[in-house]
């Protein structure tokens, strides 16, 4: 689905995810066709920044193949430079119409970074700069008032969302024109459906969770 909308971009995700949660995928996309076509180029539809955990496959979830989605993953989906470096070559080289960061509930590094917090426990080595990140989204959620484990993912995967906009002019001037909206999703891993959590942009009118009727 090259050089979309923002809105059919995501339509096509929650199509993709009402199918994978059904038992029905129809795993687009994944032939020895497809990878001889994409062979030139590609022009992925979707950039979806996730969580590096091993149950959050995007192309999986959202049911799609080879060529579909540029995906960017680290743990706690924590922004670094190279980060924003990918995001921004998908949007501005690539014609990627939406931007996805894509949390989940059970997260690791969200459950280490309270326990930082609540606790004093300083982590060891590089990890200690994930749990860092991904501490002013614990901070911002205590000051809120919010203490539930499904509370404070949302506000870190809002949290990141803000943080792209912030620090990327390039992707918040190509918001600010319609060309590209950015979107917050939050994925259940017992049902496997995803539902929005924050949106910024073109995609913000007509979408809906995946688990929901049409």
């Amino acid at each position: 689905m090259p050089r979309t909308s923002p809105e059919a971009a995501l339509q096509a995700l929650l199509a993709g995810n009402s199918r994978f949660v059904a038992g029905t995928p129809e795993h687009p996309n994944q032939d020895a066709a497809r990878r001889a076509e994409l062979t030139p180029g590609q022009e992925p539809f979707a950039v979806v920044l996730g969580c590096s955990d091993s149950r959050l496959a995007a192309e999986i979830i959202f049911d799609q193949g080879l060529g579909d989605l540029f995906v960017v993953r680290t743990a706690g989906h924590v922004l670094g430079s190279e980060v924003l470096g990918s995001v921004e070559y998908a949007t501005t080289v690539l014609g990627s119409r939406l931007v996805v960061v894509l949390g989940h509930d059970s997260c690791g590094a969200v459950a280490a970074a309270r326990v930082a917090v609540e606790d004093g426990f300083a982590a060891d080595g590089f990890v200690r700069d994930v749990v860092e990140r991904v501490t002013p989204s614990v901070l911002a959620a205590r000051a809120a008032g919010l203490t539930e484990d499904s509370d404070i993912i949302d506000e870190h995967i809002r949290h990141t969302v803000g943080l792209l906009l912030e620090r990327s002019r390039v992707l918040s001037q190509q918001v600010e024109a319609g060309e590209v909206a950015v979107v917050g999703l939050g994925y259940q891993l017992a049902g496997g459906s995803v539902r929005l959590v924050t949106s910024h942009g073109a995609a913000s009118s007509g979408s809906r969770s995946a688990a929901e009727p049409g």
